[in-house]
């Protein structure tokens, strides 16, 4: 949610997606502004916190004018979380008032790890949780990720608990833990076989340039790029893995072709340091089913 409506663009690649108002930010759509972006637990009953959100901004005075009518307009998605070991017997879906909860409690401050969406997220064998990360690009311009870690695979690469994503880590901001075991990829014992697991990564990159509707849809496309580097495997069909992509800069400013390819690696990087982060941040709860990674790897 921000100040004003912002544009935005989105893309698909996991096989098993759960996400509202994502049609209408394709290029050729009318609207590509909106006015805020929910990630949420709960499966399908979390796309419901979305409803909570546009109750808070119609409140507001907020959305998109159709005569004397405002319609505030939400895009989400939501991860698959029902089987973690938590409280699923609610009479009356929450989600809807987790959303207008959250609406209310909108900061730029925000906690990181086991908090938001990421309270009951996992992966293929640790805790998951909520990453966030960003760079400010040589030009001045700044963009970041905010991302729902709940995969299908594993955001580490041995026994010893080394991220995917430690190459492009800065700042010991998830543990500087290099034991220099070598990355191996196995094509057998993934755990794909295991219906009853985690899935889903949601993420959403940020920048203040200035893109289009369709340099955000690219924007959005090549981000993923970060989720395959930090996540193995990724994008799989039991995955709903999706990008949002934001502009908060305002037209007509342009930028160049150059331009908009190092946005694009800076965002993919800046995704997958927010993934490892977000592992890396877990703390543990009562009702876990797999552990947090500094517990099983701070000794």
């Amino acid at each position: 949610m921000a100040d004003k409506p912002f544009n935005t663009s989105v893309d698909v690649r996991g096989g098993a997606p759960g996400s509202r108002e994502t049609d209408l930010l394709a290029p050729d759509k009318l609207v590509n502004a909106i006015d805020a972006i929910v990630l949420s637990g709960g499966s399908a009953f979390g796309l419901d916190a979305c409803s909570g959100v546009m109750d808070h901004l119609h409140r507001s005075g907020r959305g998109f004018e159709v005569g004397d009518v405002s319609v505030p307009l939400v895009s989400g998605a939501i991860i698959f979380d029902l089987l973690n070991g938590g409280n699923k017997e609610w009479s009356e879906n929450p989600y809807a008032d987790f959303g207008m909860q959250a609406s209310r409690l909108v900061s730029k401050e925000f906690a990181l790890g086991t908090v938001g969406a990421g309270v009951g997220a996992t992966t293929a064998n640790l805790k998951g949780g909520l990453g966030s990360a960003s760079v400010i690009m040589p030009n001045g311009v700044t963009v970041g990720a905010l991302v729902v870690v709940n995969a299908r695979g594993s955001v580490v690469t041995s026994k010893a608990g080394d991220f995917w994503a430690a190459p492009f880590e800065l700042n010991s901001e998830y543990g500087n833990h290099h034991t220099g075991s070598r990355p191996e990829i196995h094509l057998t014992d993934t755990g794909l076989s295991d219906l009853t697991g985690a899935n889903t990564t949601i993420a959403i990159v940020a920048t203040d340039a200035a893109l289009s509707a369709s340099q955000l849809k690219r924007l959005a496309t090549v981000s993923h790029d970060g989720i395959a580097r930090a996540i193995v495997p990724a994008h799989t069909l039991f995955d709903g893995d999706l990008v949002f992509a934001v502009s908060t800069g305002d037209p007509p400013a342009s930028v160049a072709p150059a331009e908009e390819a190092a946005l694009g690696h800076a965002a993919a990087l800046c995704l997958s340091r927010a993934i490892a982060r977000g592992v890396y941040e877990a703390v543990p709860c009562e009702t876990d089913t797999l552990p947090c990674w500094k517990d099983k790897f701070l000794v």
